[in-house]
């Protein structure tokens, strides 16, 4: 079965996909660098979190939504998914050399060079944390600063649910991180959902500055667009949204976080 046809150039879309909604908060960084793009979004609820999945079942999953996306035009993909970027930007760039596969990765660089007197938390998936990615992430700036790591298991469920006023997030953000109150000052958003609950999460662990990978991923995308000859440019761009939950209400969601601040 041919998974994709050939390059469909400049005039083709970037597919940018999550296990849900919560790369929207990487998408809002893409459309802000790269206003002439167009943009496919897929959000895969239907399985949501990937971050409870093991490394092949998300490799697995994001090699289908890719081929599905490639099969349709896209020129580029983004990988709005710290999870899925670790568990799968390797095997999707060697299968697919021919264009570009943009990642997200923990900002772990940008929060330690930001200096501070306390201690850098990164919030992230159970996965994200065990891979070898995030490994050698750590051992080059772990060094210069006090890092601590925590899974933060059941916050990407809280986010899916759309409900960011919901005590229950509030007492899973306690149980999870309410212990370093007053201990760290920085805080890197280890997952795209995460982004989405800054509030939530400063309400817990008061004066903090945070850190995500959404701008650097949006610079990324712009250099290799224009590396590859594929920058859409003195057009007005569009965004798209389709989920594995096919539904209005689902669609609202998606759109409704497209439009929060983050």
């Amino acid at each position: 079965m041919t998974e994709w046809a050939g390059h469909p150039g400049a005039d083709g879309f970037v597919g940018v996909f999550d296990s849900g909604v919560g790369g929207v908060s990487v998408l809002q960084h893409l459309v802000r660098e790269l206003p002439g793009e167009e943009f496919h979004y897929f959000g895969d609820s239907a399985h949501a979190p990937y971050g409870a999945k093991t490394a092949d079942e998300v490799q697995s999953l994001s090699h289908e939504i890719a081929r599905r996306m490639l099969a349709d035009g896209a020129k580029a993909l983004v990988i709005a998914c710290n999870t899925a970027t670790s568990a799968a930007a390797p095997y999707l760039r060697a299968h697919y050399p021919q264009i570009p596969i943009i990642g997200v990765e923990p900002a772990l660089k940008p929060a330690v060079l930001a200096g501070g007197s306390g201690k850098v938390l990164v919030m992230a998936t159970e996965v994200t944390l065990a891979l070898d990615k995030f490994h050698r992430l750590e051992e080059q700036w772990a060094q210069d600063a006090q890092v601590v790591t925590v899974a933060c298991g059941g916050l990407v469920e809280c986010v899916e649910r759309g409900d960011l006023d919901d005590p229950a997030l509030h007492e899973v953000l306690e149980r999870l991180v309410g212990r370093y109150r007053g201990d760290v000052d920085r805080v890197v958003l280890g997952c795209t959902h995460y982004p989405f609950a800054r509030k939530q999460i400063a309400d817990v662990l008061g004066d903090v500055r945070f850190f995500d990978g959404g701008e650097g991923t949006a610079r990324q995308l712009r250099r290799m667009l224009e590396s590859h000859g594929l920058l859409r440019e003195g057009y007005h761009g569009s965004v798209s949204f389709a989920s594995s939950i096919d539904t209005p209400e689902e669609a609202a969601l998606y759109q409704r976080f497209f439009n929060l601040p983050c």
